[in-house]
């Protein structure tokens, strides 16, 4: 019978980290469409029929001709050819496709294992939990395309944008958690209440931190000071505050590139203390010891590859997607897995039951 329970739970548990992979190439995708310029080539928000793209010369015209109608367009594509906004279309077409095959990756095996007996009762409300979550992630992000579909707007608004790529981490952590239970037994967690505490603060820096992440990939705030370790020359530019706090906090492009690095020192600094003082509850090899040591690792590629992106953001061309691109959407997927292996090592130091 126990062998029955476990091979439940492990099959579950495979399936929900099918879906994590899915998610994390999910915001991937939707890095790639944002290096692009792709986000705003869809118009229109179509759940069901949107999945089907324009299969004629009419539909893509007037599919051109909507997007033709934002500032986008106006402003900074005007020169664009059908053959340029399919190039884009196809990002964000495939970036919507994408999140469409995960629910119904989702709902399948669902029903499948509820019929079969996987799912037991204690497992239902995150699972429904987790396709409600998916469902609003979707909602999120139809509203921020919809911030930028408009005669004023260039692009989405940055602050949506960080909701957006926030709220997907946010679903991603609470899956991984939910399948860390599956395959980690209580009685292997480290059961160290300090340490968890200490790996719980990081934890919210680091949150914090892809918020400002977001805020600097919807500002372009990258290539406002494509210098390293200063600023364009300062240490702590003297026009961050120029128009006001708030302004300094979450609008200047400078304040938040100034933020971001800060946060990622901080980050960096507590990172390697919380490391010197975790690997020392690991007593043998395996999973635990694997979890305590990535974040240490991660962080120093992290820090690495944001130096990199910085310097190489006076490089960036529009509709080019290049060295830059490559260390950005690599930036990002460090970052991301960064975070989520600091919720992996704040669950295996809960107490054991």
């Amino acid at each position: 019978m126990k062998d029955n329970i476990n091979t439940a739970n492990k099959a579950v548990g495979r399936w929900v980290l099918i879906g994590i992979g899915m998610l994390l190439i999910q915001v991937l995708l939707g890095g790639v469409t944002r290096l692009t310029g792709s986000g705003l080539s869809i118009t229109e928000w179509k759940p069901i029929m949107g999945a089907i793209p324009p299969t004629n010369e009419q539909e893509w015209t007037y599919s051109f001709m909507q997007y033709q109608k934002i500032a986008q367009y106006k402003y900074i594509n005007a020169h664009f050819s059908l053959s340029d906004f399919k190039f884009i279309f196809f990002w964000e077409w495939f970036h919507r496709l994408w999140a469409r095959m995960i629910a119904i990756v989702f709902i399948i095996p669902f029903v499948s294992f509820l019929i079969r007996g996987y799912i037991k009762k204690w497992m239902v409300r995150p699972l429904i939990t987790l396709f409600v979550l998916g469902g609003l992630q979707g909602l999120i992000g139809w509203i921020m395309v919809k911030s930028g579909l408009n005669d004023e707007n260039i692009y989405v608004n940055h602050i949506k944008l960080a909701i957006h790529f926030v709220s997907a981490m946010i679903l991603i952590a609470y899956a991984l958690l939910f399948a860390l239970k599956m395959f980690i037994p209580d009685t292997s967690k480290l059961a160290n209440p300090p340490v968890r505490k200490w790996t719980m603060f990081i934890t919210e820096f680091t949150i914090l931190q892809l918020i400002y992440g977001g805020f600097m990939s919807g500002l372009k705030a990258a290539a406002a000071a494509p210098t390293w370790p200063d600023i364009n020359g300062m240490m702590f530019p003297d026009v961050i505050f120029k128009h006001g706090i708030v302004d300094g906090l979450f609008f200047n492009p400078i304040g938040v590139h100034f933020i971001h690095r800060l946060l990622a020192y901080i980050i960096a600094v507590a990172v390697i203390f919380w490391w010197v003082k975790a690997k020392k509850l690991v007593k043998q090899p395996g999973i635990i010891k694997r979890i305590i040591y990535t974040p240490f690792i991660l962080v120093i590629v992290q820090v690495l590859l944001g130096i990199c992106s910085v310097m190489l953001s006076s490089h960036i061309q529009a509709g080019h997607f290049g060295v830059f691109e490559w260390f950005a959407l690599l930036h990002q997927l460090n970052g991301m897995m960064l975070f989520l292996s600091l919720i992996a090592a704040w669950y295996i130091m809960g107490n054991k039951k």
